[in-house]
């Protein structure tokens, strides 16, 4: 694998590979970086087609906004050329919904691989499907015109991309729930505040700050950073006493490793 190789280029998604940092940029910034089941389809084989070198995977959007969320021809009685329309899919057995939506929480569940780091660089519009999107990250970066907003209540439906288990774990169920109900916008200032963003920068520093950032993970040993991030990830269901096994157990594989004993 060459620096700067572009392993993916199709139906809005590209991914390109540096050494151990792979970007994956969503390119449809005409229609602001709008979703569709394609598109998730080239972000599940974006995950399935890293490198086993990668360790850090940085998620950006081109244009003005990084994702204005689902395309709404989805809700049109013709949907999208050669797939069923949502409206179809509903009148369709239960148990295929559901497997069709499962398909389509692929593309936002590989970011958060043990082995992996995501970082997502939001600015302009991070909506529905958008905010979700930078939700399935480790980590956020995003620009001072951050504006993120969960709209699917106001559609008559609900977040089902897996955005709602890192929204609560983040800012707490109660503002949470005020959040998803009013479908309000989140500006920069309160995402820095709540943890929703790690760091807010002006928009034409976004690319450097990630690229800062990237530098830095890479520069940890791998195996503490993926030791570590198993041990953070699993914190929330852990009672005190399984986190210290976890830590004990983990602190031992380590020490073992840098002592070079094999089991």
């Amino acid at each position: 694998m060459t620096s700067l190789d572009t392993v993916i280029d199709k139906d809005g998604v590209r991914l390109t590979v540096d050494d151990a940092v792979a970007t994956v940029t969503l390119t449809l910034p005409a229609k602001r970086n709008a979703q569709s089941p394609a598109l998730w389809r080239a972000l599940t084989e974006a995950g399935r087609a890293l490198p086993g070198t990668v360790r850090v995977v940085v998620l950006r959007g081109e244009g003005a906004s990084f994702s204005a969320g689902l395309d709404r021809q989805a809700f049109t009685p013709e949907g999208f050329d050669g797939e069923p329309s949502f409206l179809d899919m509903a009148r369709g057995p239960e148990a295929e919904l559901d497997a069709i939506i499962a398909e389509y929480q692929e593309a936002f569940t590989w970011w958060r691989r043990n082995d992996l780091v995501s970082i997502a660089t939001v600015q302009g519009h991070a909506i529905g499907a958008g905010f979700q999107l930078a939700l399935a990250c480790d980590l956020r970066i995003v620009a001072e015109d951050v504006q993120f907003a969960m709209r699917e209540t106001s559609l008559g439906l609900v977040p089902d991309l897996t955005g709602t288990r890192p929204l609560v774990h983040l800012v707490g169920y109660a503002r949470a729930l005020e959040i998803c109900a009013t479908g309000r916008f989140v500006h920069a200032e309160e995402a820095e505040r709540t943890g929703l963003a790690n760091l807010v920068v002006p928009v034409g520093d976004l690319d450097a700050a990630a690229r800062d950032l990237a530098a830095a993970l890479v520069g940890a040993p791998r195996d503490a950073v993926i030791e570590t991030k198993a041990l953070l990830a699993g914190a929330l269901s852990r009672d005190v006493e399984e986190q210290r096994a976890a830590e004990r157990a983990a602190q031992a594989r380590r020490l073992r490793d840098l002592a070079g004993i094999t089991d």
